[in-house]
């Protein structure tokens, strides 16, 4: 008599990132985490690098005013930082514009509240990590290594982009299964 063959699925590792999906799934993730580079950005004049962030996972995304998908994009970031922002997580979003004086006009328009409003002078930080076009998305974890990167547009509130950045900030019981 024949055995029967039964295809049982496999189950994702629990030590795994859960599976990319919809517009994350053009994220890609790095083997190793190379660290992310040192390099000075400014909030509000005031210079500072990603290492003042260290300890939290961050959203870096690169991002002008001029940028159509950008703009587009830039709600979900809002509502991301307001949902995860904290201790934990947070999003940076570095605008490109040369003026900085065009990101609090924009914010504003645009009715962005949680956000700060970080800029990059001459585009030395968005050099550095090689950025090719905006929007572009770099993950970086808590130690300062960089988990990965988006380059266009993405969904940051959907439940793909939750479980995703969930899953790195430590909340894996919490991510829904996509």
């Amino acid at each position: 008599m024949a055995a029967a063959l039964m295809r049982i699925p496999t189950q994702p590792r629990a030590d795994a990132p859960p599976a990319l999906a919809g517009s994350f799934s053009d994220f890609t993730v790095n083997d190793a985490t190379p660290p992310a580079p040192e390099v000075e950005f400014a909030l509000d004049g005031r210079r500072m690098t990603l290492a003042d962030f260290r300890g939290r996972v961050l959203l870096v995304n690169f991002w002008a005013t001029w940028c159509g998908p950008c703009v587009a994009e830039m709600p979900s970031l809002d509502r991301l930082q307001g949902m995860l922002g904290g201790r934990d997580f947070a999003v940076l979003t570095i605008s490109e514009d040369r003026n900085p004086a065009v990101i609090e006009p924009f914010f504003a328009a645009h009715g962005l509240k949680r956000l700060g409003r970080y800029h990059d002078p001459g585009g030395a930080l968005s050099r550095a990590f090689k950025v090719r076009g905006l929007p572009t998305s770099v993950l970086i974890d808590r130690d300062g290594g960089v988990i990965g990167r988006i380059e266009g547009p993405a969904e940051w509130d959907s439940p793909e982009a939750l479980a995703l950045i969930r899953f790195f900030i430590g909340e894996g019981s919490a991510r829904p299964q996509i």
